[in-house]
């Protein structure tokens, strides 16, 4: 059950005593996205968070509302007690994005804002940290090896529909209902599966039926996304300085 009043309070003013760290918020799972509380510019509300999306983006009629006439800003971004002085926006109409969220959805967080920390992403309960490099311990070992395409984060994994297979780069969506995101309209909602996936390797492990989304776009080099149902089942620590990504299993029970 989300809380977005209490959190948003305590996450953008940096209360003392609340229950999110410096670096850390409380986020939740809706509609098959992660949501979290953010600010873009000074206009705070629920902001998606979509690794698998290059650029930060603000709903048009919110930022029109706020005095922007322009389709291309330069704006200060906080997101979990961090803050980025000034990051490129790009402000669109969202409302293909914001079908079925029981609340409006003020913007998209992308990857050119996450990775410029190490990100933690636990599912259930949804929290999520953001570590600034100089922050950081010794590099940890392990981990798959991460590729920027199109200035998102990648791994590489292979998926087939039974007749044709297919491997690569696939992007880490966390921002889609299936186990599976494929390249469809722009304007494409991302919460109802179009049909069903044969199989998924990822780290070893083979996945079968997976529901899979066919909507949104992907940048060039991108052979498709990773979604929530997969991910949910593990614990993400994403670090863009090591090109790492980490995926720490999660016991059923505990999601």
């Amino acid at each position: 059950m989300r809380r977005a009043a209490p959190l948003l309070f305590l996450t953008l003013l940096a209360t003392h005593g609340g229950p999110a760290a410096a670096g850390e918020t409380a986020c939740w799972f809706e509609n098959g996205a992660v949501v979290a509380p953010a600010a873009v510019g000074g206009i705070a509300g629920d902001y998606v968070i979509d690794l698998s999306a290059p650029h930060t983006l603000l709903h048009r009629d919110i930022a029109q509302g706020a005095g922007h006439v322009e389709t291309a800003l330069t704006l200060p971004v906080r997101l979990a007690g961090e803050s980025v002085a000034a990051a490129p926006v790009a402000v669109q109409s969202l409302d293909y994005r914001a079908v079925g969220f029981r609340t409006p959805i003020t913007g998209v967080i992308g990857a050119d804002i996450l990775d410029r920390y190490t990100l933690t992403l636990d599912f259930s309960p949804c929290r999520l940290r953001l570590e600034r490099p100089s922050e950081l311990r010794r590099a940890r070992a392990g981990g798959l090896p991460v590729t920027l395409v199109g200035g998102t984060p990648t791994v590489r994994a292979a998926a087939s529909d039974g007749l044709r297979g297919v491997s690569g780069p696939f992007a880490l969506d966390t921002a889609s209902a299936g186990g599976v995101r494929a390249r469809g309209a722009a304007d494409g909602p991302r919460q109802k599966p179009a049909g069903t996936l044969r199989g998924l390797s990822l780290d070893g492990t083979l996945r079968q039926n997976l529901p899979t989304v066919v909507a949104g776009d992907l940048p060039d080099g991108v052979v498709g996304a990773i979604g929530v149902q997969v991910l949910a089942a593990y614990r993400l620590r994403l670090d863009p300085k090591a090109r790492r990504l980490w995926l720490t299993p999660v016991p059923a029970a505990s999601r």
